[in-house]
């Protein structure tokens, strides 16, 4: 007889109750673990400095970011199917470079926007079927597509390149007024647009359910019959698109364009999202912590800011910190999930 024949009803146990909620709350810790932080950094700030209390530079964590939470939203994407993607800094500096000699030539301000748009949605597209036809791992040939969007840049121009476009200097300047003195900038509120349109297509939708699912166990998705081939394609150049919409908010943020520009942008990317909840192995992550993980990368660089004595480069000595932290927190919820 077979071992299998004597399993009964009573020795097939299902998970305990109190184990599947143990599940359940790993899941969200990561991201609840950010969110605690963000609130008791911006506590001690406004401990430190009574100023830091102001509801504008709360909201200026968001218009000096605007670029940021786009790209961590593409990044999301793609860290939620396992996979990775190190060329967003540099197709957002092409994006700027494009943009900025178009416009200096005299091209519409519409025709330039969708040129860009084109351009970054079309790279990343080429990455996702050589990732997925030729079997290559992501973070090869991301770096090919980092190295030939760097090097698009340098073709283009050495120098930066200012832009005085009537439509690009007139968004760079806007200012959406809120309660009292308080505003934001246009660029927010197209960020946070993009951030509500990417948290549907993720919890509402079947591409979003593919992702996770890829993420989870893609040799599982794809005998469950999920189209697992044509949403991992998606997912890069759905990437590479919010790498071109975060280089056109950074035009309109630096008004120029600069072949050096968003260097390591990749890495803050990568590392906002990590912070943000999402597990570098794929299948469990939130979009709104993402968010919230740029916020937390904000708030350092205001820290740094008010102090005025530390150099920049602490900035990303904390951000390593706190990136090597929320990684072995990730690593301790897994162990006890599982």
């Amino acid at each position: 007889m077979s071992p299998l024949s004597t399993l009964t009803p009573r020795t097939l146990k299902k998970p305990s109750p109190a184990r599947s909620r143990l599940r359940g709350g790993a899941r969200y810790a990561p991201t609840l673990a950010t969110v605690g932080l963000f609130l008791a950094m911006f506590a001690v700030g406004a401990g430190m400095y009574p100023s830091f209390l102001s509801g504008q530079v709360f909201l200026n964590l968001f218009i000096d970011n605007t670029f940021l939470i786009v790209l961590a939203v593409g990044m999301t994407f793609v860290i939620l199917t396992g996979g990775i993607d190190l060329s967003v800094g540099a197709v957002v500096a092409l994006s700027m470079m494009v943009s900025a000699t178009l416009l200096q030539q005299g091209w519409n301000a519409g025709a330039v926007i969708v040129l860009v748009l084109l351009i970054g949605g079309g790279l990343g597209l080429l990455m996702g079927l050589i990732i997925q036809y030729f079997d290559i791992q992501p973070f090869i040939v991301t770096l090919a597509g980092m190295f030939l969007a760097r090097g698009l840049c340098y073709v283009i121009s050495l120098d930066s390149i200012p832009v005085t476009e009537g439509f690009f200097t007139g968004m760079a300047q806007a200012q959406i007024p809120l309660s009292g003195d308080l505003f934001v900038s246009p660029g927010v509120l197209l960020a946070l647009g993009i951030v509500a349109i990417a948290f549907f297509v993720l919890h509402h939708t079947r591409f979003g359910r593919t992702v996770y699912a890829i993420g989870g166990n893609e040799h599982s998705a794809m005998l469950m019959g999920l189209p697992v081939k044509s949403t991992k394609i998606l997912v890069y150049a759905l990437s590479g698109l919010c790498s071109a919409v975060a280089g056109i908010l950074f035009s309109f943020y630096s008004l120029s364009g600069y072949s050096l520009a968003a260097q390591g942008m990749e890495l803050d990317a990568i590392a906002a999202v990590v912070i943000g909840g999402t597990l570098l192995t794929g299948g469990t992550g939130y979009v709104l912590g993402s968010v919230v993980g740029v916020l937390v990368l904000g708030i350092v660089q205001t820290f740094i800011a008010y102090d005025g004595t530390l150099s920049s480069w602490w900035t990303k000595i904390v951000i390593g910190g706190l990136l090597l932290v929320f990684i072995l927190l990730q690593r301790l919820f897994a162990r006890k999930a599982g």
